[in-house]
């Protein structure tokens, strides 16, 4: 078979022609998807606006066959001299049952159908004389889109190849025409010796058919083939795009049921910890009936009770009261009997106070403890030291300041007592150290506070630290403390008569 190039443009124009023609007599609901838009152009255009659209469905085999079948019914003698008759009848019956595999996939190629659309609409706006600039063919159509017949014999009996050569010998008596030349192309035949010489095949007018215009050039074709290499890659993105969707549906739907499964499962769960919620508010509903008849019993022996209690109250009121009336009734036979004058004088009225001697001590010339001069004696002995209760001072001096008001003024008064007197001063106080004025600390006063244990216990260290026979002067209220350090040879001072002494200076 020869290529596009070497089919003269009448021929192609004839067979164009016959294939708008056989377009005309397809059921609308069987027309193949990349003719849809031509079958709907003007009959006198189709040959024109939809001639590459028509050309490249002639590769699919049954549209090929249709047009076959038309051709015969034209040219009847000449295709009984051809000697396709019975090939035409063979044809007639495959093409019924393609033109129903053909109906039943016009739904898949809505996508190529579309392209399709677009395509014969940009074609139906050209010019009368000019060729459709962009096609698309179903996916599937056997042949190229270049103009080149099938290789094959599209549809022919095997027992119309095997008589091919006495049929070729038959094709070389007809007369050259393109009537026969298009049978002879669309069956396969040699048609070269069959086409007319070009100034015979001019067209002097249009035919009875409307087959005078050239058909498609080798440009058209060229970008038909690019248009249509163009429209597959597309076609195979949205069926790329397509079976990504329905991954992501099938995805999806698998999802949904997973979700409606946990639903139920959720559903389900939610019935039983109703059913047991429900359980449960029966049960406390029982036990609250239970309760209330228990709580009605208890208020009822609590009031029974409450009635005996009052009963045995009033029996043992009446039995102390009659037992007091006989105590005082024999008190009073007592009295009577035993004549008792009256008394003055109470138990205590007749308890004499002790005789306390006067407390004296060495070198105090007859003075008392509580004489503040007995303390200056004391502290101008050579090398006194002078150990203070603080908080036990400060408590009865200076009760209604903080304690801290309270160290401050102590420590300034001994600091000045220290500063008359020369002798050693140490203040004792109980709790955590906390900042000194610095005064104090100029003075010489040593302030010591009693972490871990309490200030008495700290001043019983020091006196005991202290080497007998050196004057060592504690002032303190406890007694307890005065006892111990006294039974160690200090000299012990009231806490008043310290406090008697700060105020004087």
């Amino acid at each position: 078979m020869a290529d596009d190039a070497q089919i003269p443009a009448a021929l192609r124009a004839e067979i164009v022609a016959l294939a708008a023609r056989t377009l005309a007599g397809y059921d609308p609901a069987a027309v193949p998807a990349t003719l849809r838009r031509v079958a709907a152009f003007a009959p006198a255009k189709r040959a024109v606006a939809g001639a590459v659209p028509l050309w490249s469905a002639l590769q699919e085999e049954s549209f090929r066959a249709r047009v076959c079948r038309t051709w015969a019914g034209e040219h009847p003698d000449l295709a009984s001299r051809l000697g396709v008759v019975d090939v035409a009848v063979h044809t007639a019956a495959d093409t019924t049952a393609a033109d129903t595999t053909t109906a039943d996939t016009t739904a898949a190629d809505t996508t190529t159908a579309t392209t399709g659309d677009t395509i014969a609409e940009t074609a139906q706006d050209t010019t009368a004389d000019g060729p459709l600039d962009d096609t698309t063919v179903d996916e599937g159509a056997p042949g190229t889109c270049d103009g080149t017949p099938p290789t094959t014999t599209d549809g022919v009996p095997d027992d119309a190849v095997d008589d091919r050569p006495a049929r070729a010998d038959a094709s070389s008596d007809l007369e050259p025409s393109l009537a026969a030349a298009a049978g002879a192309w669309l069956y396969a035949r040699p048609w070269e010796p069959l086409v007319p010489p070009p100034a015979a095949s001019a067209p002097h007018g249009p035919g009875p058919h409307g087959s005078a215009r050239p058909g498609p050039s080798q440009a058209d074709l060229d970008r038909a083939t690019a248009e249509l290499a163009r429209v597959r890659e597309e076609r195979d993105g949205a069926h790329e795009e397509l079976a990504t969707l329905r991954k992501q549906a099938r995805r999806l739907r698998s999802d949904a049921d997973r979700a409606r499964a946990e639903g139920r499962r959720a559903l389900s769960e939610a019935q039983e910890l109703l059913e047991q919620a429900r359980t449960a508010r029966d049960e406390a509903a029982t036990a609250l009936e239970v309760a209330t008849d228990e709580r009605r019993a208890a208020d009822a022996e609590r009031t029974a009770a409450r009635a005996e209690l009052r009963v045995a109250r009033k029996l043992a009121d009446a039995r102390v009261r009659l037992l007091l009336d006989t105590i005082v009734d024999a008190a009073s036979g007592l009295r009577s009997e035993l004549a008792l004058a009256p008394t003055t004088d109470l138990p205590a009225d007749l308890v004499a106070p002790p005789q306390v001697p006067a407390v004296g001590r060495v070198g105090s010339r007859g003075r008392f403890v509580d004489d503040p001069e007995l303390l200056d004696e004391l502290l101008r002995q050579p090398r006194a030291h002078l150990v203070v209760d603080g908080y036990n001072v400060t408590k009865t001096a200076y009760p209604e300041l903080t304690l801290e008001q309270q160290r401050r003024l102590l420590v300034d008064g001994l600091g000045a007592l220290a500063a008359r007197s020369g002798a050693e001063v140490t203040c004792c106080f109980d709790g955590q150290p906390t900042p000194l004025p610095a005064t104090a600390l100029a003075r010489g006063i040593r302030v010591r506070f009693s972490v871990g244990e309490i200030a008495d216990d700290l001043i019983r260290r020091l006196v005991q630290a202290e080497p007998t026979g050196r004057v060592v002067v504690v002032v303190t209220s406890d007694q307890e403390v005065a006892r111990d350090v006294e039974a160690r040879g200090a000299h012990v001072v009231p806490s008043a008569t310290l406090v008697a002494r700060l105020h004087h200076a």
